[in-house]
């Protein structure tokens, strides 16, 4: 039961960090601090296959911004901070 919220709370925070750093690369675009915004995206947008009975559509995109690769180290250092005891 130990890993289990162990990992859990990693799981959180990770994502808490990945939306935190979405929020604020939206609120900075288009004003004095928009390089926060900056990002690239990586993936793959469609694959199609075609069984003629069955037809699947796989795709996977993913955008990392400045903001992001910031909050999410902020986010695991408080994790390590706040969760010893787990």
């Amino acid at each position: 039961m130990k890993g289990l919220k162990s990992a859990l709370a990693f799981i959180f925070f990770f994502a808490a960090g990945i939306v935190l750093g979405a929020f604020i690369s939206y609120l900075a675009e288009g004003s004095a601090v928009d390089w926060l915004a900056w990002g690239k995206e990586l993936g793959v947008e469609n694959i199609n296959i075609d069984l003629y009975v069955v037809r699947f559509s796989f795709g996977l995109m993913l955008k990392c911004t400045v903001a992001q690769l910031i909050t999410i180290p902020i986010m695991l250092i408080v994790y390590a901070k706040t969760c010893k005891n787990l």
